[in-house]
């Protein structure tokens, strides 16, 4: 009945001029067809889509089936052999219907599904979708930029796989479809490299191929991971990708070198206004994933010159990796640590001038790194931002290393990097009176750098179990500094600032322990009352109230508190007797 429906209508339009078909027509002759393949009547339909009587017929009409025999292909099991006929019928009509009405009707087809489907679409169309665009004598430039901003926008849905496993099951096939989208764009980058005349057109077609480059080094590259073991790009899909990525951009005329050095200064690198308001932050998102992949991935780093200084490179990459570092996503900002850490080892220790740390992003790149060792979820993730930020300490001049001190003491408000920049402070002050001397680890410098460290930050208020990180690592720079530095020396300043450290750290701690000390007995005291009627209770620890703890579970947090105040106080007691022995020693000799 369908296919009789279908013939009766195309009988009615063959005898009418192509300008006088009716928008009734159009919906009548979709109708029907679309149930001669929805009863499978798929050989008859071949049968009048090939009749060259029917051909101006098809070339207006015959774009309305590629819906139904897009679906239709959905819905049939890959191994039906009905598929045949369902790919040879979608090759006809893209073979001979009108292809500016195909292009639409395609792109709408591959905007319509969701989840798993949107790939089965992608890997379905991108030929055809080719083939159409290829067809078009006009705008070219102009349907290639609505087809590959059409298939981002999809792609940009699915999630992106990070494991080994997941990369390999590639359930969504983003995979897939990142390798179909490099074979869809080939022809257009040639048709750019091929074109030596500069045409408007073709500007505007390597406008469009930029675009769709720098947004795929945002999504799906910038949040991707990259399998260890694989050395060579071909091993993993994404890596591929990202090269070929990167390929496109030099075979059009942007060279990565071109790209990240030109990165910031005030020319724009496209002039669309649908960039207008996010500009500025997808360029940085994928000039940060570009740098990555280059330096830290080795993908065209043979296109860098080989002149350019490490100090040179880390200072470029240091807004890239500010960027990186500044998201949330545990993926992107571990690409920031390794870029980091990649610049630094190209860098020899101690010869990072100081002058760097006047350039914003020297001094916010560490400041992220403490973020991700005292926020992230993940222990190998903050293990690597810790060594990261030591071999950046590392690399740092005597200068910069006191600028980088002082700024991480004043910002970083955490009891545990504040003792490891202390331990810092220790270890260079040790290498200034042992090695090499130097103005700014010991005197009137050294003494600005120590009030930051040997101070109470709220006096004899001090949360002492909060800060007992930093306590005790500015007590045992206190008594390294007593032992290895002579009253009549005083290299370091130390014995002339004596009064100030006992009245600013010495005294204030002594107070706070015996207030902090009294308050946990009594807390005990009252966790073992509690105990003995055997009920739940809240406890105060520190400053915050921890409820419903069991009373052995209280217990035991109070009594590590007392055992930490016991250590703080037994360190404490033996500074001030090195201190009493020193000056008493030296009150002898001057008396002698």
């Amino acid at each position: 009945m369908a296919v009789e429906e279908l013939q009766s209508i195309i009988k009615r339009c063959q005898i009418l001029e192509e300008q006088d078909f009716k928008e009734e027509d159009f919906g009548l002759f979709q109708l029907a067809g679309q149930r001669c393949i929805d009863e499978g009547h798929i050989d008859q339909l071949l049968e009048i889509i090939q009749n060259e009587k029917n051909k101006v017929i098809v070339k207006n009409m015959g774009w309305n089936l590629v819906g139904p025999v897009v679906r239709s292909l959905l819905r049939i099991e890959k191994e039906d052999d009905k598929r045949k006929c369902h790919f040879l019928l979608l090759d006809l009509l893209v073979k001979l219907c009108n292809p500016k009405e195909l292009l639409l009707g395609l792109l709408e087809l591959i905007e319509e599904p969701s989840g798993k489907q949107i790939s089965q679409i992608i890997l379905l169309l991108l030929q055809p979708l080719q083939t159409v665009i290829q067809k078009l004598r006009n705008n070219k430039a102009y349907s290639v930029g609505l087809a590959l901003s059409t298939l981002w926008s999809q792609l940009s849905l699915l999630p992106v796989p990070y494991s080994e496993e997941q990369i390999q099951a590639d359930d969504y096939g983003l995979c897939q479809c990142c390798k179909a989208l490099i074979e869809f764009t080939k022809p257009f980058v040639e048709c750019v490299i091929d074109n030596k005349e500069n045409s408007v057109e073709n500007e505007k077609l390597k406008d469009e191929i930029l675009k769709f480059c720098l947004k795929s080094l945002k999504c799906p590259l910038l949040t991707a991971q990259f399998l260890e073991q694989s050395e060579e790009a071909g091993d993993d899909p994404l890596k591929c990708f990202a090269s070929e990525i990167i390929g496109f951009l030099s075979a059009i005329g942007y060279p990565f070198p071109k790209m990240i050095f030109n990165h910031g200064r005030k020319k724009k690198t496209w002039d669309y206004l649908e960039f207008e308001e996010e500009e500025d932050k997808q360029l940085s998102d994928s000039m940060a994933s570009l740098a990555y992949l280059v330096f830290v991935q080795g993908i065209s780093i043979d296109q860098l010159p080989m002149v350019l200084s490490p100090s040179y490179l880390l200072q470029f990459n240091m807004g890239h990796i500010e960027v990186l570092l500044q998201r949330t996503e545990e993926s992107v900002f571990s690409k920031g640590v390794d870029l980091l850490e990649n610049g630094l080892l190209r860098i020899e220790d101690n010869s990072l001038l100081h002058q760097y740390l006047e350039i914003k992003s020297f001094l916010t790149v560490p400041q992220g790194l403490v973020k991700i060792m005292t926020l992230c979820p993940i222990e190998t993730l903050r293990r690597k931002g810790l060594a990261v930020l030591q071999l950046y300490i590392n690399k740092l001049d005597p200068q910069g290393k006191y600028t980088l001190f002082r700024c991480l003491l004043n910002t970083s408000n955490h009891s545990g990097v504040e003792a490891f920049i202390i331990q810092n402070i220790k270890n260079q002050i040790d290498i200034s009176l042992k090695k090499t001397h130097n103005k700014w680890f010991t005197g009137p410098q050294l003494i600005s750098l120590l009030d930051l460290v040997l101070v109470l930050p709220e006096g004899a208020e001090t949360d002492l179990l909060q800060n007992s990180d930093r306590i005790m690592a500015s007590l045992n720079l206190l008594r390294y500094l007593v032992i290895k530095d002579n009253e009549k020396d005083n290299q370091t300043g130390l014995w002339t600032e004596l009064e100030k450290i006992e009245n600013n750290f010495l005294k204030p701690l002594h107070t706070g322990l015996n207030m902090s000390k009294a308050h946990y007995e009594a807390e005990i005291k009252n966790s073992q009352e509690v105990q003995k009627s055997k009920d739940h209770c809240s406890l105060n620890v520190g400053r915050e109230e921890i409820p419903n703890m069991p009373p052995e579970m209280q217990l035991k947090v109070l009594h590590s508190a007392l055992f930490t105040f016991d250590l703080i106080e037994s360190v404490l007691a033996r500074v001030e007797e090195l201190i009493e022995t020193k000056t008493k020693s030296t009150s002898e000799e001057n008396m002698g």
